[in-house]
């Protein structure tokens, strides 16, 4: 289970208890529609004795997501940031990740002292930072921005279904399932797919209500 071990060593190495060390993490990396979406999240205190279940968005319940996501939400700072599938085809999938964590950041208005990010790059930052491979199943405030991320995404990929029902987007939230992939063949893609992506960037046909 992640802990705070890593922004208590951090805290150690900059001899300040009370800096601001800020966890950042991405949704939607894969998905063949929608946008990438980044959160960063600062918890004022660091008590392992309070955790509330907090781990890596991907090993839990739409349910259990949404549970912690309402109950850590009052308790920390927290931001998104997105970018778009316009960005994402014209500045590339891992530039466009960046743009949403940078987003994200300074959308915290903080005075941040470090920012760790889940993977194993940083992107181009004012502050001290550093990457942590696996950084959601290590950090805790790097799993808590995974949930944050996740449920911001998975709400919006659930706005776009009631518009485009026929990409089934409300339950693939844009990846590239069988169903989906099917529908991308039968009814072509929408403004919301990613050309840069395959199978979208082979399919000249656009969608038409």
């Amino acid at each position: 289970m992640p802990d705070f071990s890593i922004e208590n060593e951090i805290s150690k190495l900059i001899n300040n208890k009370h800096c601001t060390i800020v966890g950042v993490d991405e949704v939607g990396y894969g998905s063949l529609a929608g946008p990438v979406v980044s959160a960063a999240v600062f918890f004022p205190k660091h008590d392992n004795h309070i955790t509330y279940n907090i781990q890596d968005s991907k090993k839990l319940t739409p349910k259990k997501r949404l549970e912690i996501y309402n109950i850590i939400t009052p308790m920390v700072k927290w931001s998104i940031g997105l970018a778009e599938v316009h960005e994402i085809d014209q500045y590339n999938i891992l530039n466009a990740t960046h743009i949403a964590m940078q987003r994200a950041l300074r959308g915290l208005n903080s005075n941040i002292d470090y920012v760790i990010v889940d993977g194993n790059k940083v992107p181009e930052l004012p502050w001290n930072a550093k990457a942590v491979v696996d950084g959601d199943n290590i950090s805790i405030s790097i799993a808590a921005a995974s949930i944050i991320a996740k449920v911001t995404r998975d709400k919006l990929m659930e706005t776009l279904h009631i518009q485009f029902p026929q990409y089934n987007w409300n339950k693939n939230k844009g990846y590239g399932t069988k169903h989906h992939l099917e529908s991308l063949h039968k009814y072509g893609k929408t403004i919301h797919h990613r050309n840069t992506f395959a199978p979208a960037s082979g399919i000249t046909k656009l969608y038409n209500k």
